[in-house]
C-alpha cells in the first residue's frame, strides 16, 4: 500500500463585488477543514474584509464546521480568506484479500448503533439531494456485487464512471438530479459523485459526499 504523509498550507480566497451597495450580508461559511482519520488540522484562520460579526453556525449533526458571518452595513465588496495548515498521514486504499465483501460491509454498517456525526446511519439512506434510482442501482450493481471485496468493487465503479461519462461543465447545474446526469452521461464532479453515492447506498453501503482540495502531481497536472 502507498502511504501519503505531507503537510499542506492552504489559502482559499473568495471575493464579491456588487454593482450597488448591499445593505445586509449574511453568510454560512464552511471553510474550516475537519480532523479525520489520517488528517489533522494544525491551525485555521478565517478573515473577512470588511470585518464581520462571526459566530458558530447551527450544529447540523454532520462533521462540518460552520461559521455564521453577518455584515450589517452597506458594502460594495467582500473578501473571505481562509488559511489552514493540515497534516495528512494515511494509506491509500488498495484491494486486499482480507477485505470485507460488499455484503459484509453493508451488514456491518447496519449493525452500528452509534448515531454520531460519522455514524453509518447518516449515510445509508436516500437524502433530499441523492435519492435511490433503479436505473443507477442496476448499473452500479455490475461492479458492486455482494460477494466482491468492497475496496476492489468501489474502485472499479469509480473507474467505470470515469470511462463511461463525459466531463462537461455546461451539461448540468448545481441542482441537477443524479438521475438526469446519469441519463445524459455528461456532467461534472458533483454529478459523478452523486451517481456513485446513489449506487453505493442502493447496495447497502454507507456513502457520503466529501468536499476538499485535489492535489495533482506534478502541480497543474491531470487528475
Amino acid at each position: 500500500m502507498t502511504n501519503s504523509h505531507a503537510t499542506y498550507a492552504i489559502r482559499h480566497v473568495t471575493s464579491f463585488r456588487y454593482e450597488s451597495p448591499v445593505r445586509f450580508a449574511r453568510c454560512n461559511l464552511r471553510l474550516a477543514p475537519i480532523d479525520f482519520d489520517g488528517q489533522k488540522v494544525e491551525r485555521h484562520k478565517l478573515e473577512i474584509d470588511p470585518p464581520a460579526d462571526m459566530r458558530p453556525g447551527i450544529v447540523s449533526g454532520f462533521p462540518v464546521h460552520t461559521v455564521r458571518a453577518v455584515i450589517a452595513k452597506p458594502v460594495t465588496r467582500m473578501v473571505i480568506e481562509s488559511e489552514a495548515r493540515v497534516t495528512v498521514d494515511r494509506v491509500a486504499a488498495e484491494p486486499a484479500k482480507d477485505d470485507p465483501t460488499i455484503a459484509e460491509a453493508a451488514n456491518a454498517a447496519r449493525n452500528v448503533a452509534d448515531l454520531g456525526p460519522m455514524a453509518p446511519a447518516n449515510y445509508l439512506y436516500s437524502s433530499p439531494l441523492i435519492a435511490a434510482f433503479p436505473e443507477i442501482a442496476a448499473w452500479c450493481a455490475r461492479e458492486l456485487r455482494p460477494e466482491r471485496g468492497v475496496v476492489e468493487a468501489c474502485l472499479a465503479l469509480s473507474k467505470a464512471i470515469k470511462a463511461e461519462f463525459v466531463y462537461d461543465g455546461s451539461a448540468t447545474d448545481f441542482d441537477t438530479s443524479p438521475a438526469d446526469a446519469f441519463a445524459a452521461r455528461h456532467g461534472v464532479c458533483q454529478d459523478f459523485a452523486q451517481i456513485m453515492i446513489s449506487g453505493a447506498r442502493s447496495a447497502g453501503l454507507a456513502a457520503a459526499y466529501v468536499s476538499g482540495y485535489l492535489r495533482t502531481l506534478p502541480p497543474g497536472g491531470p487528475l
